[in-house]
């Protein structure tokens, strides 16, 4: 494992500096970094301008204070777990498997054990592809830790680009299940709004005019039940930015029921979980090898299944 340790460095703007993109600023001031990485440093929040998160591309005052932390650490390998994997399919090219609430799909600082990647490795052996590393290894996509439901990996090189284009073209069928407050007037519907890190709250994201990196987001939501003051639906993604249906859910003014982040606590009902309540039920693609199309369903999990009764109960 590696020990982390965060550093910080701060300055002002002066004359010299000034009106300069924020960026280029920094590749002058930081020249041990690649701008690329600098750039990746802006867009997750790591660099404040006067306390706030900044686009790449800010001018920079004369008088502006510039704080930038970096995480120092030594990249560690992901170990082999025996933990039971619930698999939906299994070849030579791919495996699904139903993500259980709760579990972190690859390790990360505070997470590095018991994660999906440490199960897959014990079960895969040696048959993951290798294109995102030893600490990603057979991950094409992700879902949230406390976000229950399908998600594929690679056990190839081969198959993880195969899949990856498939998702960076939107070619993905992805419907996911949620429980969300509020009763929804329309049957059906559409958001389409660019979904960026939050300017001062770094852990979030945000489709608010001011975040920081948006990117293009599209979802499709569609009503299943209207329930005494909630209401059942099914999301599907066009797109699959982080946190996408939370946000455009909660955006709507009817966040997803559990969602401690976008939405607030709901004391009609007693929930007995962590996180959101929402599923991602289907998932579709062409195989890498076969060239089928490939559709998979996983059963709503006895959380979901609960709140829905206790829901339709009051």
């Amino acid at each position: 494992m590696s020990n982390s340790s965060l550093s910080k460095i701060e300055f002002t703007v002066d004359e010299q500096g000034s009106f300069t993109r924020l960026d280029k600023l920094l590749c002058l001031r930081m020249p041990e970094f690649t701008r690329n990485k600098l750039v990746t440093m802006i867009e997750s929040g790591s660099v404040l301008v006067n306390g706030k998160n900044a686009v790449k591309n800010y001018k920079a005052k004369p008088g502006d204070e510039i704080s930038v932390e970096i995480v120092k650490a030594r990249e560690f390998e992901a170990i082999a777990e025996n933990i039971p994997l619930d698999i939906v399919f299994e070849d030579d090219d791919i495996i699904v498997v139903n993500k259980p609430k709760g579990m972190v799909v690859h390790p990360a600082h505070g997470n590095e054990t018991g994660t999906l990647v440490n199960a897959l490795l014990y079960h895969c052996k040696a048959s993951l592809s290798g294109i995102n590393g030893v600490i990603r290894p057979g991950i094409v996509h992700r879902i949230d830790k406390d976000t229950s439901g399908l998600v594929v990996a690679a056990k190839n090189d081969a198959s993880h680009n195969a899949l990856a284009i498939q998702f960076k073209e939107h070619t993905i069928t992805r419907e996911y299940r949620a429980i969300v407050y509020g009763i929804l007037k329309e049957k059906s519907g559409t958001v389409r709004k660019p979904v960026g890190r939050h300017r001062t709250e770094r852990k979030k994201m945000t489709c608010k005019t001011n975040a920081v990196n948006p990117k293009h987001a599209v979802t499709h939501f569609e009503v299943l039940e209207r329930l005494n003051g909630f209401t059942y639906i099914k999301c599907r993604l066009e797109t699959g930015r982080t946190h996408q249906i939370r946000v455009h859910m909660s955006d709507m003014g009817h966040f997803i029921i559990g969602d401690s982040a976008y939405g607030r606590k709901v004391p009609k009902i007693n929930i007995d979980f962590e996180g959101q309540c929402l599923h991602a039920k289907n998932l579709g693609f062409i195989h890498p090898s076969t060239g089928q199309y490939m559709l998979f369903d996983s059963e709503l999990p006895d959380y979901f299944k609960d709140t829905l009764d206790k829901i339709r109960g009051l």
